[in-house]
């Protein structure tokens, strides 16, 4: 289990989303008091945007990916996700 407290920037993706998922619940419960809330919610967008830019990054480096039939690389085409 990763450490909650641990700088933001060292979580991996899987880590910073499962925080992230943790703390909607929590928000969404609507248990938690005020300073708590507005805690949560400032991690929760640190953890947000770290996503963000971890799948950026990978979706980044698949474009730069190309591979021919027999599964050797081939070059560089942009992979498109929608």
């Amino acid at each position: 289990m990763t450490d909650p407290q641990a700088p933001t920037n060292e979580l991996s993706f899987e880590a910073a989303l499962a925080q992230l998922e943790k703390i909607v619940a929590e928000l969404e419960s609507g248990q938690a008091p005020l300073e708590k809330s507005l805690e949560l919610y400032q991690k929760g967008a640190e953890l947000k945007a770290l996503c963000e830019a971890r799948l950026e990054a990978a979706r980044l480096q698949v474009e730069k990916i190309s591979l021919n039939k027999s599964g050797g690389v081939e070059g560089v085409a942009p992979a498109s996700f929608e």
